[in-house]
């Protein structure tokens, strides 16, 4: 195929997600190069905090002023594994600490956010209607997702309600708008815990202006670039588990939107004196891994 040439609509229909990401093109980005930009504003993105014992609140206490010694955040989304147990005493701090910030905190589940593979009670009590949901903000629309199944970390599938809820609601979203889109699971690089069925999430979004997406559960930096699109994971922001790739920094995403596009710098917090994190690669769940 000779990609020197725009391809026309009908011959991005054929094309998969995959390919297009490959191609370098997103037909929705495309589609949308002379839209209303949106605002400029400050986010955070923070990923995989694990929260278990008083350790845990004083590192987030850490965080949180790092956060606000920064550029101010107009929102703050959380991509899962914000407990280790699923348990509300697990939960309710990390929401408590976010809170803080002055700014929406948007969370979306992790597979260490199940009290079992069907139970996620804690986590809708505490957070409640945050499964799948979006947000607008200064022109810019955000979507969570929910891309677990139950406690499951390898080999997934991305349940049909998640699937159901994009093709009920992204047909009522601006097309043009630019988009950003955030989950637990990973959907850019190829590893082993990207879900299966990943590329049918991404297909839904092929018409819209994605021009972000942000994942956590891997515990390491790793960006796919596809022209203005970026699809990334980060190292962990968790004072009780390491990262995947065996690196030491722990911290954050700050983000800038700005003329339709989305810049992201990692912020490092200091771990001195609240002691390491689990053997790396290693979660603090028995049995279970991210």
């Amino acid at each position: 195929m000779n990609t020197d040439r725009l391809l026309t609509r009908r011959e991005m229909l054929r094309l998969s997600a995959g390919t297009l990401l490959s191609l370098g093109l997103w037909p929705g980005a495309l589609r949308a190069e002379n839209a209303a930009p949106g605002g400029t504003f400050s986010f955070v993105v923070v990923n995989d905090v694990h929260f278990m014992t008083d350790r845990c609140g004083a590192w987030l206490d850490r965080v949180i002023g790092k956060i606000k010694a920064g550029p101010q955040p107009e929102l703050c989304l959380l991509v899962g594994d914000q407990s280790d147990h699923g348990r509300a005493r697990e939960l309710e701090p990390v929401k408590e600490a976010f809170a803080r910030l002055g700014a929406p905190c948007c969370p979306v589940i992790g597979n260490h956010d199940y009290l079992s593979q069907t139970d996620r009670a804690d986590y809708e009590k505490v957070f409640p209607e945050r499964l799948n949901y979006r947000l607008e903000h200064q022109g810019w629309i955000f979507v969570g997702l929910d891309s677990t199944e139950g406690v499951k970390y390898a080999k997934t599938r991305i349940q049909d309600a998640t699937l159901r809820w994009l093709d009920d609601h992204l047909p009522k979203l601006d097309k043009k708008a630019p988009l950003a889109l955030f989950t637990h699971f990973p959907l850019g690089e190829r590893l082993a815990s990207r879900p299966l069925n990943a590329e049918a999430l991404l297909d839904r979004f092929r018409e819209h202006n994605l021009r972000a997406v942000f994942n956590g559960h891997y515990h390491a930096f790793t960006e796919r670039r596809s022209g203005d699109l970026t699809l990334v994971t980060n190292r962990c922001c968790s004072i009780s588990v390491a990262n995947h790739d065996s690196s030491k920094e722990k911290g954050y995403f700050l983000c800038h939107a700005k003329d339709g596009q989305v810049t992201r710098e990692f912020v490092e917090v200091d771990t001195a004196g609240l002691g390491g994190g689990a053997a790396p690669g290693k979660a603090a769940r028995p049995g279970a891994q991210p």
